[in-house]
């Protein structure tokens, strides 16, 4: 598979999730990595400029808005989705509270959002087989230089089955909470 210069592979080893925890606790790969376990490998995650992380925070503000009591809304934590898979979405929404994650990350999540700039290729393609080989029902990946919203619905063994575009003038319900409708503009920086 082929990578742009703004991705990393730290390690082709063939980690395991539990192996890769140890190791990240134990400093392996310093003291603040921006890494994820994905398909058995660690992967260095891109450096966030600030129109990403603005992008990061208007998603997990929408996003609290429309799900509410019930969810937890997720910024950048870890998805323990398979025995060789540890991602960490900018955004994850998981069913419970907080303390229900205090022990163990979350195994799946009712909607995953990518605010993609560098990664986008990534994201399309890597991630979005990824959580749809994991059942994830919904993932979201807010196109950055394209400044649209791409939702990813139907998840099968090799993707998605279903993807729509939307621009900053439409609107966009999640499928967990359908009756919250977010204005697309409301997402993008």
């Amino acid at each position: 598979m082929e990578r742009s210069a703004s991705e990393a592979i730290v390690s082709r080893r063939g980690w395991s999730r539990a192996e890769y925890e140890h190791a990240t606790a134990a400093g392996v790969f310093g003291t603040e990595p921006r890494i994820e376990l994905i398909d058995g490998e660690v992967v260095e995650m891109t450096p966030q400029g600030s129109r990403h992380f603005t992008g990061v925070r208007l998603v997990e503000h929408a996003l609290r808005r429309a799900f509410g009591a019930g969810f937890d809304v997720r910024s950048q934590g870890p998805l323990a989705i398979a025995d060789d898979s540890e991602p960490e979405p900018d955004v994850a929404v998981v069913e419970g509270g907080i303390r229900d994650y205090r022990d163990a990350h979350p195994t799946t999540a009712v909607l995953v959002v990518e605010v993609s700039d560098d990664s986008l290729r990534r994201d399309r393609t890597v991630k979005q087989r990824l959580y749809a080989r994991r059942s994830i029902p919904e993932y979201w990946i807010l196109a950055l230089p394209d400044a649209r919203l791409e939702v990813h619905r139907d998840p099968a063994a090799d993707g998605y089955r279903a993807v729509t575009l939307h621009r900053g003038g439409s609107t966009v319900a999640p499928l967990a909470r359908p009756e919250a409708v977010i204005a697309v503009a409301e997402l993008l920086p």
